[in-house]
């Protein structure tokens, strides 16, 4: 740690638990109780009971779940491809080039998420590409607010790749395809799964846009947890969202071992 001193120590571990656990761990412990409760009438909920997670992954639920991860994983892959991409070619650009490619791409990230979905709902909802009232629609609007992610994280870990690799490589005769497959993109596979786990947890609790888009049959999980909380079922929309939580967690835990096995590569 920074601090040396047992005191400091003690001071800076006083100081996070301060402010961590009322404003990130309490809200979540908050939904967990909340979830197994049928009432919460006083200071703590009462009715202890399971039904609310057995409604939570089934029926609709369960659809919505199944939802959200197909578009998280769709949305991820191909913001991902689209963002090594662009920030690859960004990278050979001179400056003002550079510039002006930044720029677009975080320009979905500088207006709010429901303006990109109205947006998205414009330029889709007429012909020659009618989008509007399929899936699709969903999966691109949450591919156009998280590739600008994918492309920051791999802009900033190209400009630390050495650059004393691809001189090796190429002064040894490599062609730049042989170079790209087999020297940069291994150096940057630690950089790509952390910005594939950044995409699917940020497509996996976008509702903004969503709700401006999506059909009846295909309903992601953030929406069916604003709609069962908007008609007054706190707790089971409290279940679903722990539900959310979870498959959220597990994606991320996945995608951290394959980052840990890259890193050491």
């Amino acid at each position: 740690m920074l601090v040396h001193s047992r005191t400091g120590r003690w001071a800076a571990w006083a100081l996070f638990g301060a402010l961590f656990l009322p404003l990130f761990a309490l809200p979540l412990l908050v939904v967990v109780a909340a979830s197994f409760a049928t009432h919460w009438s006083g200071a703590f909920p009462s009715g202890p009971t399971t039904r609310n997670y057995a409604s939570a992954v089934q029926g609709e639920s369960l659809q919505a779940l199944t939802a959200s991860l197909v578009t998280a994983l769709v949305a991820s892959l191909v913001a991902l491809m689209v963002g090594s991409w662009a920030a690859l070619a960004a990278a050979s650009l001179r400056k003002r080039g550079k510039r002006t490619m930044d720029g677009l791409f975080m320009l979905p990230v500088a207006v709010p998420s429901v303006v990109v979905g109205l947006a998205v709902l414009v330029a889709f909802s007429k012909p020659p590409l009618l989008l509007n009232g399929t899936s699709s629609i969903v999966v691109l609007a949450h591919t156009v607010l998280v590739t600008a992610f994918a492309y920051q994280s791999l802009s900033a870990a190209i400009v630390r790749l050495d650059p004393a690799y691809e001189q090796a490589a190429a002064s040894l005769g490599a062609r730049p395809s042989y170079v790209l497959w087999r020297v940069k993109f291994p150096l940057l596979l630690p950089s790509l799964t952390a910005a594939a786990g950044l995409c699917f947890a940020l497509s996996m609790g976008e509702l903004s846009a969503t709700m401006m888009l999506y059909p009846p049959d295909w309903m992601p999980l953030p929406v069916r947890i604003f709609t069962a909380t908007d008609r007054g079922s706190l707790f089971s929309g409290s279940a679903i969202a722990v539900v959310l939580m979870g498959a959220t967690l597990l994606v991320l835990l996945a995608v951290s071992r394959v980052r840990t096995k890259a890193s050491y590569r």
